[in-house]
């Protein structure tokens, strides 16, 4: 299984975030999972950053390493399925990441219940 963290379980795990559920722990923490960050979620919390909706957490990229987080880039073709996917939710971030797990056959780490609207598998 290939698990992709949706941007706030990605801020959760960096902190340790009680909000974390078990199984987003288990699965997170599995040796023999991989565990994908999309581009978009670095973008998101760049972007929130500045505008000081959150604090950007120090050497993202390098903890990204040190957790063995593999990085999502996002193509075109993730682009134009993210435009053309149905609008039952509107973040753009979490739609370009409903493309990518879509086109890639990605587990979504997420507690966002919107996701399910989506033909994507999710854990939460």
């Amino acid at each position: 299984m290939t698990l992709l963290l949706d941007t706030h379980v990605l801020l959760w795990w960096l902190a340790d975030d009680p909000r974390l559920t078990p199984a987003m722990r288990t699965a997170i923490a599995d040796p023999s999972t991989a565990v994908m960050v999309s581009a978009a979620s670095a973008w998101e919390v760049a972007i929130k950053a500045a505008v000081g909706k959150l604090t950007m957490p120090d050497g993202l990229r390098q903890e990204l390493e040190q957790h063995g987080f593999d990085e999502l880039p996002i193509t075109v073709e993730d682009g134009l399925t993210a435009g053309a996917l149905p609008r039952h939710h509107g973040d753009p971030f979490d739609r370009v990441l409903i493309a990518q797990a879509a086109r890639r056959r990605l587990t979504v780490v997420t507690a966002d219940r919107r996701f399910a609207d989506y033909d994507v598998l999710t854990l939460s």
